[in-house]
Order: structure tokens, then C-alpha cells, then sequence
């Protein structure tokens, strides 16, 4: 039986619905990341040969930011979708195991940014 996942969200000011890649607002958030002092980690999948892509990370989250502030601003799992993408089956799995662990995970859309941009600019770790 499928469980949905339930991801808490911070309301803020947010964008406008505005239409681009999840590799463009990937982009964006790691260097939005970068700028606010935090290690940033992508799997990124290989190619083994053209045309063939493998990941061995299937469903783990795009991308993992560890804060280098003192006092830490935390450790973040975070999953990006552009526009109203799902969550795939393995990926509300891993949502659901790092929030019972008590990890701090966000599922963060581009209209997020605001959202995004106070989280990583927050003094000291979500309590």
C-alpha cells in the first residue's frame, strides 16, 4: 500500500508560477547555496557509454547542503521539482524515512526561492 508524504513547506513571499528546468533551478538554488557559506552534494548520474544513463542514488534526494557556519545552520536534504512535478515512489520513501529520523528535508519549487533564500540565510539551525 503507497503512503503519501506530507512535507511541511514555510509560507512566505514566494515567485509567481514562473516555467523552468529543474536543472536551471538546481542551478540556482546550489549557487544561492554556495553564496550563504553551505558545502553543497549532487549525485550526479554516469554515462557509461552515450545514451546510458545509470544513478545508484535512485530516489535519494537531489541535493544535500551542509552548513560551514559557526554556529550550523544544520544539514539539509532537499528534493527539486520544477513546476508541479511528483515525487516518484522511491522518493516520498526516502522523504518519509529522513523526516521520522528527525533530518530536516524540503521538497522546494522555483516559486520557493524566497523560501529557499531565508532558510539558507537563517542564523543558527531550525529548532
Amino acid at each position: 500500500m503507497r503512503q503519501s508524504v506530507h512535507v511541511r513547506i514555510p509560507v512566505g513571499k514566494r515567485h509567481p508560477t514562473v516555467t523552468v528546468s529543474e536543472k536551471i533551478f538546481q542551478d540556482q538554488v546550489i549557487k544561492l547555496a554556495r553564496m550563504q557559506q553551505w558545502l553543497v552534494f549532487h549525485a550526479s548520474p554516469s554515462s557509461p557509454r552515450p545514451g546510458v544513463w545509470r544513478s545508484d542514488g535512485n530516489g535519494f534526494p537531489d541535493l544535500v547542503l551542509v552548513s560551514t557556519s559557526i554556529p550550523s545552520r544544520g544539514v539539509i536534504f532537499c528534493e527539486l521539482k520544477a513546476g508541479d512535478g511528483k515525487l516518484s515512489a522511491e522518493q516520498e520513501k526516502y522523504a518519509r524515512c529522513l523526516i521520522t529520523a528527525g533530518i530536516e528535508y524540503h521538497l522546494w519549487r522555483p516559486r520557493d526561492l524566497d523560501v529557499i533564500a531565508d532558510r539558507l540565510g537563517r542564523k543558527g539551525r531550525v529548532q
